[in-house]
């Protein structure tokens, strides 16, 4: 027999798999991994020095374009961390809406990630269902703030503005008659709520057809079954959080050990795994989408049943209303003020993190009475996930690499920042 030599070979960037900007460098033995050795550095924006030098409402929109698939979720703990300085009031319903789009962002991200894992492990149809239900959750956020992604809708004291009374509608085209326009506008006639109200209730049944192309696919069992074991006392001192530490069988989740907004309020359970491998941390993200359909179909209830205000009255936090500043001179001064100058918050540090869809995602803020952030420091949930690559591939084939690439659903714009 001859003797197989060790060889290094680049996975990525540029490969389909390595999810944004991800070089590995792998040391192999034939097809077999010795070591992984990941390297960042290829995207960095320097998110956090630039807020540094602007005033603290103009950065709500750069924690968008952090984990670009998550989007209002690190918005959430960035105007968490403003509150919490200024010590300022959310009303109920901001707190209902936000905890709403949340849940919203979680199962948008995981249908991305569900649609992403399984289009690199070689399954093709799963993509194209999970993109047919992100379509709509993407016109929820489009129905609120105006844009599919980038939504920049929270803000410190509550959500930028009270929910639409209707949704953008298809119009017709020489594609479509007017009976398929009709029927694509049947869930849209109503209020927003209406239409998430109609999504929760179809819900269910996508994730069972995601189920059935997947959950006991001989092929997709192959892929992920035992590959990538990480046991719970590992997880814990590798600082995992989110699915992955759940997968491995810890009960951990910020909504439920400590509670922010109106969680505690909430019915809903957390899934964990038995095992720690690829296919448990599938089965907790399919069962985290169907816990969020649940908390989304609260929400939705309870909007629908209470009226008032989205965010705080103070007007040096935040905007008078467009008719005060038309007419009283004291809401254009304030109006002008914050638009310019933005606020001073009290000297002190914070940290505030949510259960975001990957992960624990917390932001430290260090403010030294200014106007502007002295420190911004992002926890990034899967930076600890990415630093354990090497442990994870160890002694698998490199297609077992983006097997496990694809568990960990990493986002660069989060990770090198």
């Amino acid at each position: 027999m001859p003797e197989i030599k060790s060889f290094t070979m680049n996975f990525g960037p540029q490969h389909p798999s390595a999810h944004g900007v991800l070089r590995l460098i792998l040391e192999l033995e034939g097809e077999v991994i010795v070591r992984a050795d990941p390297h960042v550095g290829l995207l960095h924006r320097g998110t956090e020095k630039l807020a540094e030098s602007k005033p603290y409402n103009q950065s709500i929109g750069y924690m968008d374009r952090l984990d670009y698939v998550s989007m209002m979720s690190n918005e959430h703990a960035y105007v968490m961390s403003i509150e919490n300085l200024l010590d300022i009031d959310v009303p109920i319903r901001a707190k209902y809406i936000r905890v709403m789009f949340d849940e919203i962002t979680r199962v948008l991200n995981h249908l991305m990630w569900l649609g992403a894992h399984a289009l690199d492990i070689g399954a093709m149809s799963v993509f194209l269902y999970a993109f047919r239900e992100r379509e709509d959750l993407m016109d929820c956020y489009e129905a609120v703030s105006g844009t599919r992604m980038h939504a920049t809708y929270y803000r410190p004291g509550g959500v930028a503005k009270d929910l639409p009374l209707k949704m953008p509608r298809y119009e017709e085209t020489k594609w479509k008659t007017k009976k398929d326009i009709d029927k694509l506008n049947e869930s849209r006639e109503g209020t927003l709520l209406d239409f998430i109200d109609n999504f929760s209730d179809r819900f269910p049944k996508c994730i069972d057809e995601y189920e059935t192309l997947l959950t006991d696919n001989r092929i997709w069992k192959q892929r992920t079954v035992d590959i990538g074991i990480i046991s719970k006392e590992r997880a814990l001192q590798l600082g995992f959080t989110g699915p992955m530490l759940r997968g491995s069988g810890v009960a951990w989740d910020l909504r439920k050990k400590q509670p922010y907004e109106v969680y505690k309020d909430i019915k809903f359970d957390i899934p964990i795994g038995t095992n720690g491998d690829c296919y448990d941390r599938y089965l907790v993200r399919i069962e985290e989408m169907r816990q969020s359909n649940k908390i989304i179909k609260q929400c939705v209830e309870w909007l629908k049943n209470n009226e008032g205000e989205v965010i705080s009255d103070n007007n040096k936090i935040t905007p008078p209303s467009r008719d005060a500043v038309k007419e009283d001179m004291e809401s254009l001064i304030y109006h002008f003020k914050l638009f310019t100058e933005g606020y001073c918050i009290p000297k002190g540090q914070v940290y505030s993190a949510v259960e975001h869809p990957k992960g624990e995602f917390g932001v430290t803020l260090i403010s030294d009475g200014s106007n502007k952030p002295y420190r911004l420091k992002i926890r990034a949930p899967g930076f600890p996930h990415l630093a354990a690559l090497n442990e994870m591939v160890a002694g698998h084939m490199i297609s077992d690499v983006v097997a496990v690439i694809g568990t960990q659903d990493i986002v660069f714009g989060e990770i090198d920042r």
